[in-house]
């Protein structure tokens, strides 16, 4: 039996962990504004309950991919329509696009519930069932996690490591996942923001799901999108968001100080 605590698999472990962290902000972002669906005071409890159970669903997920790797690469169905469409559809791309179309129809009816500002709060309030909004979260998370489940094979097949570094996402999730919240919270604006990058990781799983199922549309290739591609563009976001941020304060500032200035007599 291979020991576990040696230079190199605590090295892979860091690793993974960082890995975990990374890959797992889309997920922490999708956990705080789905669990605002929940009643005020069950908020917290969904956000943990879904976390753990998320955790555990991961956990499974590897031990199964470890064993039956083979079967989430095996083809499913193929289309061929000359010219129009062509693609072979494995089990791992077919549940990568499924969830990146669920994740895009989500941010996307988000958004346009925020530009129709006559529904906003009533659909704010609008709660749904604890039960329902945890196995959401458990499923969306089971498709994020198949990105940091299949790199994490690539760096080690030591199922006790990269368990161990999933359980420590969890919980760094755990821990972050009221404070996340509570800053969408307190500046809602950042809310839109959110959603569009939610809006940018549903686009990168149908990419990802598309170039491995060798999705052609037109004679076109569909190609993945990379994460250096992604993170640029998450950070192109950020910061146009707080120019924008910004330059609005200074705007209302200088509208305030003109009509103190022009108080009429």
């Amino acid at each position: 039996m291979e020991a576990l605590f040696t230079i190199e698999n605590l090295i892979t472990l860091g690793l993974l962990t960082m890995l975990q962290a990374v890959l797992g902000f889309d997920n922490l972002l999708y956990i705080s504004l789905e669990s605002k669906r929940a009643p005020v005071e069950r908020q917290a409890f969904v956000r943990k309950m879904g976390i753990a159970l998320a955790v555990i669903l991961r956990i499974v997920l590897l031990f199964v991919l470890l064993r039956l790797i083979s079967v989430f690469q095996e083809p499913i169905f193929s289309i061929h329509w000359a010219g129009v469409i062509e693609c072979t559809f494995n089990l791992h791309s077919l549940i990568v696009v499924l969830g990146g179309v669920f994740l895009l129809y989500t941010s996307m009816k988000e958004i346009m519930i925020m530009m129709s500002l006559d529904e906003i709060e009533a659909e704010a309030r609008k709660s749904r069932s604890t039960a329902s909004i945890i196995a959401m979260i458990v499923v969306m998370n089971a498709v994020f996690s198949f990105d940091s489940i299949l790199s994490a094979i690539a760096l080690t097949q030591v199922f006790a490591v990269m368990a161990t570094a999933i359980v420590i996402g969890g919980v760094l999730m755990v821990l972050l996942a009221d404070t996340v919240s509570a800053f969408l919270h307190k500046n809602r604006m950042y809310e839109v923001l959110g959603l569009f990058i939610l809006f940018l990781v549903a686009i990168m799983l149908l990419s990802e799901g598309g170039h491995t199922a060798h999705l052609t549309l037109f004679d076109s290739p569909v190609t993945q999108m990379s994460k250096t591609t992604f993170y640029f563009v998450l950070v192109i976001l950020l910061l146009v968001d707080i120019v924008q941020s910004r330059y609005q304060k200074k705007l209302n500032a200088l509208k305030n100080r003109h009509v103190e200035t022009f108080v009429p007599l």
